[in-house]
């Protein structure tokens, strides 16, 4: 994973999305890793809307091919993933925690149930509470586990209504302050697509000092929403 961050900054963001949407839909069973058609020939997870735009599966490849030389046939698609991201995050400059591994992966994917039930980045906040509550989390876990929204980008066709017409108004979300709604517009005007975390600008910080001893000082972090930290 050292390796990997510093070739690919935005690889933490990119495996800690793609562990959230694994998990959601049945538990942390590498089904959305899953290519091909289920054996009734049904659609698969990765196929569902909400996964489309997931990325780092070259990355689990990548990590499997080289664990699988060493001891084939012993560890998981799902362990690797949970391991990988643990240490994007901490390499990220987030906290390192203990993960038990042992988990077996999926033969199934769940297209079905990935359409409806992983939270929609446009969805409003009663949706997100009621999904999250239907997986035993109340509300103080869901807005830390939303705080994961920290590293990565967000598209700006999410944003932009409520920058200039929020409801069909024609103007922009009274709720968002000013200042704030200056800068989502500066980050977010019209022939731009993208929108980088904003608050990492302004608070890009190098690895925590747990990170920075858990990676033997692997270079800081800073650019292109890559800095873990608490200021979701």
């Amino acid at each position: 994973m050292q390796r990997i961050v510093q070739l690919q900054h935005n690889a933490p963001a990119q495996l800690l999305r793609l562990l959230f949407h694994d998990c959601f839909i049945r538990g942390c069973d590498a089904s959305v890793l899953l290519a091909d058609s289920n054996e009734n020939g049904t659609h698969v997870e990765r196929e569902a809307i909400p996964n489309r735009t997931l990325k780092g599966f070259d990355i689990i490849d990548m990590i499997k091919d080289e664990i699988e030389e060493k001891c084939p046939g012993i560890v998981s698609c799902s362990d690797i993933l949970v391991l990988a991201t643990r240490d994007g995050i901490a390499l990220a400059g987030g906290l390192y925690y203990p993960v038990l591994t042992g988990r077996r992966d999926s033969k199934e994917s769940f297209f079905d149930e990935a359409m409806p039930e992983i939270s929609r980045p446009d969805g409003n906040i009663t949706e997100t509470l009621k999904l999250f509550s239907l997986r035993g989390f109340d509300e103080r876990e869901t807005v830390a586990l939303l705080g994961g929204h920290n590293i990565g980008k967000i598209g700006c066709e999410f944003i932009r209504p409520r920058l200039s017409n929020f409801m069909g108004t024609g103007l922009p979300d009274p709720t968002i302050p000013f200042d704030f709604l200056e800068e989502l517009m500066r980050k977010c005007p019209d022939d731009n697509s993208t929108i980088n975390n904003m608050l990492n600008e302004h608070i890009a910080r190098g690895l925590s000092e747990s990170a920075m001893s858990y990676s033997q000082g692997l270079s800081a972090l800073s650019s292109v929403g890559t800095s873990f930290d608490n200021h979701y």
